[in-house]
């Protein structure tokens, strides 16, 4: 019976499977989960299709952190295949990596750039710099100036997000990497791989305790008349929901895709190719294989389209986006202090969480509030 259930954790993505995990093998009570998609592990999801491909559900997800404490806690659930990823962008017919590098200059440009001090004095030369930068447009151009903005940030930024550069909150674009050298690879972090066998396996072995029950196709507000008044809830979903969209909606970007399944053992040089040229309306290729090795005659390939409608995927930072989270954040404080309802993960906080800092995020949630509970 839900009634008899004294912890209720709302969502079994990263957030909720993680505080799930914390309350039944750290403090040894039940827990109840409560999903209403028909499967765990939130957006990182992946099943195997007709012709045995692991395919993301959701897109595809590489699994890097620096964070020792995440690492050896994810670990726990999972074995590892080492994975670095690369992306290529095709710009002007070329395919150059991302992130900016000095191949990437190299080739884009005709220049012979041999080292991290000529990497600098060309992004020198380049930058256009705001003193105290307003958008993500003055970001851009004071990091990489404005030729590589045009070629490879401006129109990719306009698809993913919907807005102008301009309109949106410098911490967009602030996240832009650089790599001051000839290095391909996409992130820097000290640990870069894929679970074996998939992600999906990982949420299963996290909420596989006696002590956890999970309940799928199940919509919170649905079924909260019947929870235990005295219950304490964790709540993973959009904070604006959850209080009737009182103060009006969050917006999010959302994202469509489109799969596509051909008898080739692979359709492109590397897991990830960007487009950010305006005349494609997808921003990127994704193709599985390449990071989960497997071996067969068939490839999975992903169109990615950003979206206004769907579900929400990134938060989007304007100013009146956050002036409204603030609102539902106080209400958040209050309810947290009067009803012991509790909000964390990316849609609670109206924050976008890498896979490493969405585990860290929760495990520190509940460090912080084991004592209380």
């Amino acid at each position: 019976m839900i009634k008899d259930f004294e912890y209720i954790v709302v969502g079994a993505g990263i957030s909720g499977a993680t505080i799930a995990e914390r309350i039944a093998n750290v403090l040894e009570k039940e827990v109840l989960v409560i999903e209403k998609r028909n499967h765990v592990g939130g957006n990182c999801h992946d099943f195997y299709n007709k012709e045995r491909i692991l395919v993301p559900l959701y897109g595809p997800h590489f699994f890097h952190t620096n964070d020792e404490k995440v690492w050896k806690y994810v670990s726990q659930f999972t074995k590892w295949r080492k994975y670095k990823h690369q992306v290529l962008a095709l710009v002007k017919g070329r395919l150059v990596p991302v992130p900016v590098n000095i191949n990437t200059i190299n080739i884009l440009f005709k220049e012979n750039l041999k080292s991290k001090s000529e990497m600098l004095h060309w992004l020198e030369k380049e930058a256009i710099r705001t003193k105290k930068p307003n958008n993500s447009k003055e970001v851009a151009l004071g990091l990489v100036g404005k030729r590589l903005y045009k070629m490879i940030f401006e129109n990719y930024t306009k698809k993913q997000w919907g807005k102008d550069p301009e309109e949106l909150k410098p911490e967009v674009l602030a996240r832009i990497p650089i790599n001051l050298s000839f290095n391909n690879y996409y992130f820097k972090d000290k640990h870069q791989t894929m679970p074996i066998p998939n992600y999906t396996s990982i949420f299963r072995k996290m909420l596989s305790s006696r002590k956890i029950k999970v309940i799928l196709n199940q919509d919170y507000y649905n079924i909260k008349k019947d929870i235990n008044p005295k219950a304490k809830i964790f709540f993973t979903g959009r904070i604006d929901n959850f209080f009737q969209d009182i103060y009006g909606k969050l917006e999010y970007r959302s994202l469509n895709f489109e799969y596509q399944t051909l008898k080739l053992e692979k359709f492109q040089i590397s897991t990830q190719v960007n487009y950010p040229e305006k005349e494609y309306p997808w921003t990127r290729i994704t193709e599985p294989k390449h990071a989960t090795g497997q071996k067969s005659k068939y490839t999975t390939i992903i169109y990615e389209y950003p979206s206004q409608k769907g579900e929400p995927y990134y938060p989007l930072l304007s100013e009146k986006n956050i002036k409204l989270y603030e609102k539902y954040r106080k209400e958040a404080l209050n309810i947290e202090t009067k009803e012991k309802v509790y909000f964390l993960g990316r849609l609670a906080d109206y924050k976008y969480f890498n896979m490493d800092q969405a585990f860290k995020n929760a495990l520190d949630f509940f460090e912080k509030i084991k004592e209380q509970i």
